[in-house]
């Protein structure tokens, strides 16, 4: 039987949006679909799905990580409330039943601050990082185009990658700062940025800022976290 696998949808006034591409790639690595919509009875939910996938979004407001608008307001595009409230509450409900998780981009960093982490509010403005190995010095532009990340040892051990370098697309401009309680990073990009994180002592909780749904023709490692995912969820 496929893994049924719970998706979160973005919202936007009176509407529920969600991109064709999360519902394919997890139909195509061998799940089952459901797309889920806020409500309030996450406990119900999870109890109905195999897996969790947290889809992309905008920015999530700086006081649920414990801080005040420290960048321009015009820079921050945030996301309803109702949603990042459903999402954690979803979220948690998952980890205590220890089940599949797969976070993309404003998903990474949902469940960072869940687990009590921070988020740069703009890298532009905030980071100022010491380039690791990179040619070109200064910040890289995570808002558009492509950059490289590196994944550490343990992770490729772990996932039994046998590259350690891999390019992914970029279309962020917040950050993990601060990571949550019992995650550990696996993926940064040349500035010294945040690109993976994960916990190594539960059955599958990724995370990834950038979209690997977007990735799944050039194959690497957005192909092989989403079949690890669907793999893990069949488990359950």
């Amino acid at each position: 039987m496929k893994p049924r696998i719970g998706i979160t949808s973005d919202m936007e006034q009176e509407r529920l949006k969600l991109k064709k591409d999360y519902v394919n790639v997890v139909s195509n690595a061998g799940g089952l679909p459901f797309i889920i919509a806020p409500t309030k009875d996450a406990a119900s939910i999870v109890d109905t799905i195999d897996g969790l996938l947290l889809t992309g979004g905008n920015d999530i407001p700086p006081d649920y990580y414990g801080e005040t608008l420290s960048v321009p307001s015009d820079i921050l595009k945030p996301i309803e409330r109702a949603r990042i409230d459903f999402e954690i509450s979803l979220f948690k409900e998952m980890m205590k039943r220890q089940k599949p998780i797969f976070g993309i981009c404003y998903g990474m960093q949902m469940v960072n601050v869940a687990l009590g982490g921070t988020l740069y509010q703009d890298i532009g403005i905030q980071v100022k990082p010491v380039p690791v190995g990179s040619k070109q010095g200064g910040v890289l532009n995570h808002r558009q185009g492509q950059h490289e990340i590196k994944l550490i040892d343990s992770f490729l051990s772990t996932f039994n990658f046998q590259l350690s370098t891999f390019s992914v697309n970029s279309s962020h401009h917040q950050a993990v700062k601060k990571v949550g309680k019992g995650l550990e990073v696996f993926a940064q990009s040349d500035d010294g940025i945040i690109e993976g994180i994960y916990k190594g002592n539960y059955p599958f909780l990724v995370c990834v800022q950038w979209h690997p749904e977007r990735d799944m023709k050039r194959g690497g490692i957005s192909s092989a976290l989403f079949k690890a995912f669907i793999e893990a969820s069949k488990n359950k």
